[in-house]
């Protein structure tokens, strides 16, 4: 099956929020809208996105029946596909995933995935997968360190992806993972995840809204959720928030 179209824009307000009314309008996608400059660009938890242009914003649009916390395992997909993007321009070695979504080059946030849905006209639900990748800035300032993909290419690489050519190999990726879930189910993504993904088991802090919990990460549970052992000795599951590993609980 091939991966979904690409519609290239000159300029968005915000990928995501693109996709959300050409959902409200009736569109079912598949369909990546991508956007070479970003005026609203969002993270997670309503934090801005910084949106230089050059780098990579993208939103997938799709509908899915599936009840909403198994289309919630797209997000865990997303990662898999960033991960095989830079994967394609820098060493290997250095990328890896933190919990749940960010994917990480040489120890340093290098993207980050915004999941939105909601109810679709025809039934079912809308699926805005957000996906923000530095391909040549790095914003500054930022509560965790960031770079970007032109700091970490590979030898044999001359320089950073095009905007195009990394939507296209984003693309190609998660159409790969997605038909990986669609046809085996969620437990070999989420392996492949946790081969990519370091720090599960040890002190971490989650800061969940109005509520930060420190303790000690035990792993994830079999649909993805952060298994976080309290000071009390109680397990507590961590299914969204921003999480910090190897701070001391």
């Amino acid at each position: 099956m091939p991966a979904a179209p690409i519609l290239l824009l000159d300029q968005t307000d915000s990928t995501n929020a693109d996709a959300r009314r050409r959902a409200d309008a009736g569109e079912a996608g598949p369909l990546w809208i991508v956007a070479r400059r970003q005026t609203e660009g969002r993270g997670r938890r309503g934090r801005v996105w910084d949106s230089d242009v050059g780098n990579l914003f993208a939103t997938l649009l799709t509908t899915t029946r599936r009840p909403p916390a198994e289309a919630a395992q797209v997000t865990f997909i997303a990662a898999l596909a960033v991960a095989d993007l830079l994967d394609h321009w820098a060493p290997p070695s250095l990328v890896t995933i933190k919990w749940p979504n960010d994917v990480i080059l040489a120890g340093e946030k290098a993207a980050g995935v915004l999941v939105e849905s909601g109810a679709h006209v025809s039934g079912g639900l809308w699926l805005a997968v957000g996906i923000g990748v530095n391909l040549i800035h790095a914003p500054q300032g930022t509560e965790r360190p960031a770079t970007a993909l032109a700091h970490h290419l590979r030898g044999d690489v001359a320089a950073a992806p095009t905007v195009e050519a990394a939507a296209a190999k984003l693309a190609e990726a998660f159409d790969v993972w997605m038909t990986r879930w669609e046809t085996l189910g969620f437990e070999p993504i989420l392996d492949a995840w946790r081969a990519r993904t370091p720090g599960l088991d040890g002190p971490a802090v989650a800061r969940l809204g109005r509520e930060t919990v420190k303790g000690r990460a035990e792993g994830v549970a079999a649909d993805g959720a952060l298994k976080l052992r309290l000071a009390d000795g109680s397990l507590r599951l961590i299914s969204a928030g921003d999480v910090f590993f190897g701070e001391a609980a």
